[in-house]
């Protein structure tokens, strides 16, 4: 694989003496087209020692609730088959309370040979592996699994798609392998764990049952590998070649893939190999997808007002003051009461299904601005219910997509407005003029 993707987190050695290889799995949630669990594959057979693989999920997250307690456990269900079946040994460990996982990492880094982990800008996942890279006396390195291209291939932020477009036509690919996993020739057993990790970290129980949110009920689809892969052979039987349509709602020929996307259930890199003489839906998947990661990867501040353009944040900042024709409380929006019904439908959508249609999702984002006091209240409003309700929600795509809205990868538009300025402006009554959407409007209404 391309050496870009595989980084050190700490400049521990590798232990030949060990026992094992850790592999950590946080981010890239599946058994094939990862150069995560390549990557521990082929540490593992260089050493000479087994596979210990542990998928953790913790409770105490920001945004924690059944509908994404929900997804994750869907594929831990089919990583449990998949290493069975592999003959690697697998821990899935769902914490029943915030910091009851305390320790586990290190107990089965322990005798470990070398730790691998997956690397996943945005969220908390950067600085979780950065405090334990710091703590364990064993190397650790993480693996770029996260899109088409490294995210290290390019070494700056894109002021618009265009650009980034031409940085990545450029060059070369390179994919991780598609097989399944093969039966590997040796493998840990129960017995080769520590005794005591079943007895000191229990793993939880039903869902009812954890300090998570139980009002963000989950969604009618099913997480996990086995439904994404379900999902991408649908989309190309069926909607791909209408995904020039998609911005009709009633088109119903958006993918579904977002979610698993996110979770790390399917690769990038499967979806473009399969779709690959499709342009419009290549162009989405990559250039929008990976230009987003591009800008989390660089960008801390990925999630604040500060990280738009200079002309975004004083064009706004400019009409901050300007009066708004209306005003709605984070619980009239949450509820989906406003007086517009496009966007009512929108939010109904996002709350009940956990995501919204792709072109009225641009459309939420426009009407927060105008019915918020402020550029960053709306920026804060949009962050909360999209990551409350949203299963791929807390993605690099997210955040790049609500930015969108304040101005992120865009342009200045004329005539200067109230409240936007020269930030592109949408509105429901050209929505309603432009796309097919009756039958989306009976659903959510």
């Amino acid at each position: 694989m391309d050496a870009l993707r595989i980084q050190p987190a700490n400049d521990r050695p590798i232990r030949t003496r060990g026992t094992h290889v850790l592999y950590w799995m946080i981010a890239a949630r599946r058994t094939s087209w990862s150069f995560a669990l390549d990557h521990a594959l082929a540490v593992a057979a260089q050493l000479g020692r087994p596979l210990l693989v542990l998928e953790g999920l913790r409770a105490g997250y920001r945004w924690a609730s059944d509908r994404h307690h929900r997804f994750v456990i869907d594929g831990m269900a089919d990583n449990a088959a998949a290493f069975a079946k592999a003959g690697i040994t697998y821990l899935q460990y769902v914490e029943p309370e915030p910091g009851a996982g305390h320790g586990l990492l290190e107990a089965l880094a322990a005798r470990a040979c070398c730790v691998i982990t997956d690397e996943q800008p945005g969220f908390f996942l950067p600085r979780m592996v950065a405090a334990l890279a710091a703590r364990l006396p064993v190397r650790i390195e993480t693996v770029d699994s996260c899109g088409v291209y490294p995210l290290r291939a390019f070494d700056r932020t894109y002021t618009a798609a265009r650009w980034f477009r031409r940085a990545w036509q450029a060059l070369p690919v390179v994919l991780p392998a598609a097989r399944p996993l093969a039966k590997v020739p040796r493998t840990t057993r129960d017995a080769d764990l520590p005794g005591s990790i079943a007895r000191r970290w229990p793993t939880a129980g039903e869902l009812r049952d954890l300090p998570i949110d139980h009002a963000v009920a989950p969604v009618s689809y099913r997480g996990g590998s086995v439904a994404a892969a379900a999902t991408l052979d649908e989309f190309i039987e069926h909607r791909l070649a209408r995904y020039g349509d998609r911005n009709h709602p009633d088109a119903d020929a958006s993918s579904g893939l977002s979610p698993y996307l996110h979770f790390g259930h399917i690769a990038a890199a499967e979806v473009a190999a399969r779709t690959q003489d499709s342009t419009p839906f290549l162009d989405e998947l990559i250039t929008w997808r990976e230009l987003a990661y591009n800008f989390c990867f660089h960008r801390a501040d990925h999630d604040r007002f500060a990280a738009l353009p200079a002309w975004a944040r004083a064009t706004l900042t400019k009409h901050a003051r300007d009066p708004r024709p209306e005003r709605y409380t984070a619980r009239q929006l949450e509820h989906a009461a406003t007086a517009d019904p496009i966007w009512n439908a929108a939010q109904r959508e996002l709350v009940a299904e956990g995501r919204i249609h792709n072109y009225l999702r641009m459309l939420w984002g426009k009407k927060i601005i105008e019915w918020s006091a402020t550029p960053q209240r709306a920026l804060a409003t949009m962050i909360e219910l999209n990551n409350k309700y949203a299963v791929d929600g807390r993605d690099p795509n997210s955040y790049a997509g609500i930015l969108w809205t304040l101005g992120l990868f865009d342009r200045a538009w004329g005539p200067e407005r109230a409240i936007f300025g020269t930030v592109r402006y949408m509105s429901s009554t050209a929505t309603r003029r432009k796309l097919r959407m009756s039958r989306y409007l009976a659903r959510f209404s």
